[in-house]
């Protein structure tokens, strides 16, 4: 059994089949980069036949320098009696020069006689003469069996003979396809082991995730003797998706000994997902495994007390050695040992018992009778632990505010109009602003003011906004709890306000995002102890 696992990655075909996956042509070069350098073996660029973007994508990928990793053109084999010479897709295959080629055949009877409409022994011979014939133009072959499990459930002997006409074809490796994803991950070491045992060709799995056994299936599949794992980055991909690389490397790599990637190539995990993100428009999974920012994150008082005399009391592996960070939560369950450790993390040098700890902790807990949380608002917990700390400086102040919401005709949009007057240093500044809303006026106004004093904050901007009212029973006198997130396009942090008036709330958080905001360029400015406290705190 080989201790080195082929990575091989299908996020650029398969995954970009998910429902609202898409890549730009240069988000497809970009990722196909970031992929090498993560170390993987194989990127698998796209659909040969499929259309002229992905037959681009092979045209441009030849420009780049790849440091590690072969490109996969994807197809299927010949149609049915039709000779492999005068196939059009199997044409596109090689027009794509690519080293490697992949090629999918059928292993399920079903599939041979409801789909293809053909006959058991010429969709073998459909699978050989495609293998044997790409083979022969020097390219590298990859076998996908699709829907392999299901086909073997069906008829082990017709599924076996599949994979014998590619192996004989002289396929370099048969990989064996979990298709419709329904699998158990006993079902597939058991029929893995009894393929492994029939074929010398290495072996291969591709699972997708539709009974949320992807991740199992394949690491079953590896077990039970296979060398090349195929999935997707976060998991996207049809349907429910694809097997998740993201979780699968690590568990290979920290829980089952296997080698893969490049040396460094672990540390690399969040950044890689976070990317895939990026190109996707996707909000990162806050709860992913390995990856996520919850994936560390500790909240009851015995957790991180534990945490704090050794982390492996509740932590499955160093969240450092996949890229990520620990983050303790600050909320109603909070002990002693959250907030010493929470003012640890921030850069303050706090004794455990100590009567600040102690003070900051009767002021969350005041704070959090009142209806705020700061478990997601960790900008907001600091500049009140400042406070409490009597460490705070107060960058501006705000005089007053006013929001106009007019709608002028039946037929045309609401304008949003909002006045701030901010004073700082005695000197004061007002600005108007224009925005969808009454929040994202306010931001513009409250920006347009503050700006003649600190130039930093003109790139400060909303990314999220998220309210909850917290006693409906009040109707509409009922408190309202702002979230806010905000970024200046490198990090991003969270801050919360709390009001029986929703647009005094959303203000109280915007205020409270520009102060952090100041704080950490005041700190970076001054290399405090606390210059580099949270890192993105959101």
């Amino acid at each position: 059994m080989s201790n080195r696992i082929q990575i091989y990655d299908t996020t650029l075909r398969d995954g970009a089949q998910g429902e609202g996956v898409s890549f730009s042509p240069s988000g497809k070069i970009r990722l196909a980069k970031r992929l090498d350098a993560f170390g993987v073996d194989y990127i698998e660029g796209g659909y040969a036949a499929s259309n002229p973007a992905d037959m681009a994508f092979f045209t441009d990928i030849r420009k780049a320098e790849l440091s590690h990793a072969k490109i996969a053109a994807f197809g299927s084999t010949r149609r049915a009696n039709v000779a492999v010479t005068e196939d059009p897709g199997t044409r596109a295959l090689l027009d794509a020069e690519t080293e490697v080629v992949t090629i999918f055949g059928k292993s399920w009877r079903l599939h041979v006689h409801d789909v293809l409409k053909t006959t058991e022994e010429e969709n073998r011979a459909m699978i050989g003469d495609t293998v044997r014939f790409v083979k022969e133009q020097g390219r590298e072959v990859v076998y996908d069996a699709e829907h392999f499990f299901d086909g073997y459930r069906d008829s082990p002997q017709h599924a076996m003979g599949t994979l014998r006409a590619a192996a004989e074809a002289g396929a370099d490796i048969l990989v064996l396809c979990d298709t419709n994803g329904g699998c158990m991950p006993h079902d597939i070491r058991e029929i893995v082991t009894q393929v492994s045992k029939a074929f010398p060709t290495p072996l291969g799995i591709h699972a997708h995730n539709d009974s949320e056994c992807g991740v199992a299936n394949s690491l079953e599949a590896i077990r039970a003797g296979a060398i090349q794992v195929q999935g997707t980055i976060n998991g996207y991909g049809e349907r429910c998706g694809n097997a998740n690389l993201i979780s699968i490397v690590p568990s290979l790599i920290l829980k089952l000994g296997k080698q893969c990637l490049a040396d460094d190539g672990l540390r690399q995990l969040k950044d890689v997902s976070s990317v895939a993100h990026e190109l996707t428009n996707h909000r990162p999974n806050r709860k992913a495994p390995f990856v996520g920012d919850s994936a560390f994150a500790h909240k009851a008082g015995m957790h991180v007390d534990g945490v704090r005399k050794n982390p492996a009391s509740f932590e499955h592996i160093d969240p450092s050695q996949v890229g990520n960070d620990r983050r303790i939560l600050i909320s109603e369950l909070s002990g002693g040992s959250n907030v010493f450790l929470k003012a640890i993390e921030l850069g303050h040098h706090l004794e455990r018992n100590s009567e600040e700890v102690a003070d900051i902790r009767k002021q969350l807990e005041l704070l959090e009778q009142q209806g705020y949380e700061f478990e997601a608002a960790e900008a907001s917990f600091q500049l009140m632990m400042q406070k409490v700390l009597k460490e705070h400086k107060s960058f501006f102040n705000l005089d007053g505010f006013r929001v106009i919401v007019e709608k002028r005709r039946a037929d045309e949009p609401c304008i949003s109009e909002a006045t701030i007057k901010v004073s700082v240093d005695g000197n004061s500044a007002h600005s108007v602003g224009e925005g969808d809303g009454p929040v994202d006026a306010l931001a513009h106004a409250l920006r347009g003011a503050l700006t003649r004093f600190y130039p930093e904050i003109a790139n400060v901007y909303l990314t999220d906004y998220r309210v909850r009212i917290l006693d409906p029973e009040e109707a509409t006198a009922a408190k309202t709890r702002v979230l806010i997130e905000s970024s200046d396009g490198t990090e991003s942090w969270s801050t919360v306000g709390v009001s029986e008036n929703i647009i005094e709330a959303s203000l109280e958080a915007l205020l409270d995002s520009v102060e952090f905001k100041l704080l950490k360029l005041e700190q970076a400015a001054s290399n405090t102890p606390g210059d580099d406290a949270g890192g993105s705190p959101g």
